[in-house]
């Protein structure tokens, strides 16, 4: 865990035929908060709220489980026939216990009305992509997640202003020190002043997210985050018998509980 963010997950980037794409059939989350971001491509967001959304490049969804939220990512029937790309990412961010059974809520951040800013000191080649509130909702802690690209050699100083920072290589390579690091790599980076070079002959894609200690450790079970067991066994308990509630125009499929044995990692 880093900060809140306690899942990350990498998509892409891939090319789907005719006839293929994304079919991420509804299910259920409970006490954290998707972030969801596409460098390529496009996904259609459908929740249990009523919610219709197709993300593209560039926007940021945000949605948050709280008490409860059940959803799906699928690709658009018009880009299943002809095929498409999808590159991105989606994070998991766990809420301060006191929040955990918040209403649940989405919120999307089209790209054009998401901030660009040069980081400071400045580094003339590195720019940020910042979806105002959406990384810093209210009545949550302190939270960044803030995508950034390179096409020409620099360095980027890292802002020091929370307690515990990442640096995930979605592409390319960077330079830390001494130490060089290829994509897929996710760099926990230590207090104080770091400065990140990005190599000379490729262009580079790098997400920094971060922000305060969480206010105790974090259990996950499947599409489950909580800080207590019980609550997740309630939501497991809940899935299997149907209490979550259902996807507008997509209710006809669900992913079921998956067995014990299935799910690593837990008690």
């Amino acid at each position: 865990m880093v900060g809140p963010f306690i899942f990350f997950d990498h998509m892409g980037p891939v090319e789907f035929s005719a006839g293929n794409g994304i079919d991420v059939r509804p299910h259920p989350h409970i006490n954290l908060a998707t972030v969801t971001y596409l460098f390529d491509g496009e996904i259609i967001h459908r929740d249990s709220l009523g919610t219709m959304m197709p993300i593209r490049r560039g926007a940021v969804n945000w949605m948050t489980a709280g008490r409860g939220i059940v959803h799906s990512e699928r690709t658009s029937p018009e880009l299943k026939a002809r095929g498409s790309r999808v590159f991105g990412l989606q994070t998991w961010v766990a809420m301060p216990a006191a929040h955990e059974e918040t209403d649940p809520s989405f919120v999307h951040y089209e790209a054009r009305n998401c901030r660009f800013s040069k980081p400071k000191p400045s580094a003339s080649d590195w720019w940020s992509a910042k979806a105002g509130d959406s990384v810093r909702p209210s009545r949550r802690s302190p939270t960044r997640c803030t995508p950034m690209s390179c096409l020409n050699p620099a360095m980027l100083p890292l802002e020091t202003a929370h307690e515990e920072r990442a640096v995930y290589v979605v592409s390319g390579e960077v330079t830390i020190g001494s130490d060089h690091f290829p994509s897929g790599q996710l760099l926990v980076l230590r207090q104080g002043t770091i400065s990140v070079r990005n190599a000379e002959d490729e262009a580079t894609r790098l997400v920094l997210v971060g922000g305060e200690t969480m206010d105790g450790p974090r259990h996950i079970w499947w599409n489950f985050v909580s800080s207590r067991l019980d609550r997740i066994e309630q939501a497991k308990a809940d899935w299997k018998v149907g209490r979550f509630g259902t996807v507008p125009g997509d209710a006809e499929e669900f992913i079921p509980l998956p067995a014990a044995e299935e799910v690593a990692g837990y008690p």
